[in-house]
């Protein structure tokens, strides 16, 4: 579990005009705006892998340190993962998370306060990645759009 990935923010590129399609929602593609029914945000993130930190990531990733694991779900996050997947020779990262809190930015500025995560975790994971262009500013994980939802 990468923490950097948890660092959610739900604003677009700086600096570029981007052009977006106009969202469809319904019953399988739920309104981001509107509270989930059942109480949970999930949540999806990207990321570029070096090819040659990857070997180091799946050893880190294999036994996450117990204050991380601690971190992360005292934040209300469960059911975190992360997928790998090579496209055209580059390995990207892809996470999924659900959150059960009830105030998104503080959990997630207790992620960033827990000593292990910000000072020994995220270094070290973090000098493993590429971030994608039109991450937003200040984060390391690119956010995804959801556009389906199924139970």
């Amino acid at each position: 579990m990468s923490g950097s990935g948890l660092r959610t923010r739900f604003n677009g590129a700086v600096g570029r005009k981007q052009i977006k399609p106009n969202p469809h929602h319904g019953p399988t593609n739920p309104d981001p705006a509107q509270p989930p029914a059942d109480g949970v945000q999930r949540f999806g993130s990207m990321i570029e892998l070096k090819p040659h930190k990857e070997n180091l990531y799946r050893q880190l990733h294999a036994n996450v340190w117990p204050e991380v694991v601690a971190a992360i779900k005292n934040a209300h996050i469960r059911n975190y993962n992360i997928y790998l997947a090579e496209v055209e020779g580059k390995k990207y990262l892809f996470s999924f998370m659900e959150y059960t809190g009830d105030d998104l930015e503080k959990d997630m500025a207790s992620i960033a306060a827990d000593p292990t995560t910000r000072d020994k975790w995220w270094p070290i994971t973090n000098n493993c990645q590429r971030r994608l262009p039109g991450t937003p500013t200040g984060e390391q994980w690119k956010p995804l759009e959801r556009l389906m939802f199924i139970e």
